[in-house]
């Protein structure tokens, strides 16, 4: 034990049970704060969500992590990633690419594998190959009104708007807008 050097009384090296206990609380009460905030800002405005499989080749690979915005993404546009809910895949949302949106009309040349959206040929920079894989549906194909037509980048290992059962599917299916990967750490930045 030492002396205190003041009142030369011996003092135990060990806090009193009143600050260890103020400490806890200290702690406890900023873990709930965290948690609380974390709680909010997942449910209102940005969730986390893990890609599971390789349809997103080169974008996102299997078990990236990644960022959605949800809070003021009401209109998908062309080019968004997205995570969305299909029907088909009752248990797990899929990212996707938007490809087209309602009234536009999709082509797919069964020779090149290339994409129209209105008689325009897309440059697909972030496609891993081109299409050999046409799917179930007929082209041309007009996306109904409220609905977007979504394929993965890694286009004959996706599983997405080009099959029959999954088709174009509502806006309100559709959770949010990938905007930044953030594990793994190595590759760890925004998503286009």
């Amino acid at each position: 034990m030492a002396r205190n050097k003041n009142t030369g009384r011996r003092v135990s090296g060990n806090k009193d049970a009143a600050a260890v206990a103020s400490d806890l609380f200290y702690w406890a009460e900023a873990l709930v704060f965290a948690l609380t905030f974390l709680v909010i800002l997942s449910v209102f405005f940005v969730r986390f969500s893990g890609v599971d499989g390789n349809s997103m080749f080169p974008t996102l690979e299997h078990r990236d992590q990644v960022l959605v915005r949800i809070a003021g993404y009401d209109e998908p546009e062309k080019g968004d990633i997205v995570v969305i809910y299909a029907p088909y895949f009752e248990d797990e949302p899929l990212v996707k690419r938007v490809i087209a949106k309602g009234g536009d009309v999709v082509s797919i040349d069964p020779m090149s594998g290339m994409v129209s959206i209105n008689g325009e040929q897309l440059v697909e920079p972030y496609i891993a190959e081109a299409i050999r894989n046409m799917g179930s549906l007929s082209y041309p194909y007009e996306v109904p009104a409220g609905h977007v037509f979504v394929m993965g980048d890694n286009r004959n290992r996706s599983s997405d708007s080009r099959i029959a059962e999954i088709g174009a599917l509502p806006y309100e299916n559709i959770i949010g807008k990938v905007f930044f990967r953030i594990f793994p750490f190595t590759r760890i930045g925004a998503v286009s």
